[in-house]
């Protein structure tokens, strides 16, 4: 390559380069979004110039980081930390409520199934315990009336016993 071409090329790069910074800086005091987009075009440079030169790229993404300029109506400036914090407090609550959420789609499918257990006719009867008593009634009948059958048996087979005598 001819030396002054690669000279001009280098003070056309040099040029973008301090584009790039300036445009980084204004956007930062100004409290403009940063992104690579954005300052590629505030700089008049195309977005592959700073994809190709890696060190304006996290010069960039480092800015993106940073907290924009402050306007003290706004109230205390945000920190990356505070972001941080700000953002593991949601994934936490995130978790919680997904939990939750897991709770009480299985308390909702425990009570769809009951009630379609019952409303098919397969299922037990609503009132079990009345049922339970029933039962428990008719048994002790039952254990009664053999008792009774028993004791008619006995005088029965003692009347015939002393007819036969």
């Amino acid at each position: 390559m001819i030396p002054a071409m690669h000279a001009g090329r280098q003070a056309d790069s040099d040029r973008r380069r301090r584009r790039v910074v300036a445009a980084i800086k204004n956007a930062a005091k100004n409290g403009t979004p940063i992104s690579v987009s954005g300052i590629a075009r505030q700089a008049g440079v195309d977005r592959t110039f700073l994809y190709r030169h890696r060190d304006l790229l996290v010069l960039v993404q480092a800015a993106e980081l940073e907290p924009t300029g402050h306007d003290p109506a706004a109230g205390p400036p945000v920190s990356r930390a505070s972001l941080q914090a700000d953002l593991a407090h949601a994934q936490a609550r995130n978790t919680r409520l997904a939990a939750r959420i897991q709770q009480l789609e299985l308390r909702l499918s425990q009570v769809l199934g009951e009630q379609a257990w019952r409303e098919s006719g397969l299922g037990a009867p609503a009132d079990i315990d009345e049922l339970q008593r029933t039962i428990t009634g008719l048994e002790q009948k039952n254990v009664e009336l053999t008792a009774s059958s028993e004791d008619i048996r006995a005088e029965l087979a003692a009347a015939r016993e002393g007819k036969r005598s």
